[in-house]
């Protein structure tokens, strides 16, 4: 189970594009993201055109995924238009107990961060038998 952890993300996103607001390390802007189950595992997408590999930190501590990137501002120009947003970006998921968060996987392709989290053994459904054994039922899990 994945769970969202800004409640105030649009308000965010809002008061971002109206005061043109960067992201920075005290008050970092939110990456959006799409997270949806595929098999065996879940998947998050996030949108981090522009950013440096080397940039995203990913790190899990207990069952919260905390993703950081920053876009770095252009360096010797002079800006005419600056619709893009520069900063630092972070994002928080809180991992359910169901997902197997020491076998996370990223992937960083296109501007697209891909975060693979495999489904726990013991989340995952199973076959349960039953036998008899003379006057006695075993139900074996």
């Amino acid at each position: 189970m994945l769970l969202r952890t800004d409640p105030f993300r649009e308000l965010d996103r809002l008061t971002q594009q109206v005061f043109g607001v960067n992201g920075t390390p005290s008050r970092p802007a939110t990456a959006p993201i799409d997270a949806y189950r595929q098999g065996e595992e879940f998947v998050v997408e996030l949108d981090l055109p522009g950013v440096a590999p080397e940039s995203i930190d990913l790190d899990v501590e207990r069952n919260v995924l905390t993703v950081r990137a920053e876009r770095k501002a252009t360096e010797g120009v002079q800006l005419q238009i600056a619709e893009r947003p520069r900063g630092v970006f972070s994002r928080q998921l809180f991992l359910g107990e169901a997902l197997d968060t020491s076998r996370i996987s990223a992937e960083y392709d296109a501007g697209v961060l891909t975060i693979r989290v495999p489904v726990a053994e013991r989340a995952k459904p199973r076959k349960i038998t039953v036998s008899t054994q003379g006057d006695r039922q075993a139900i074996n899990a």
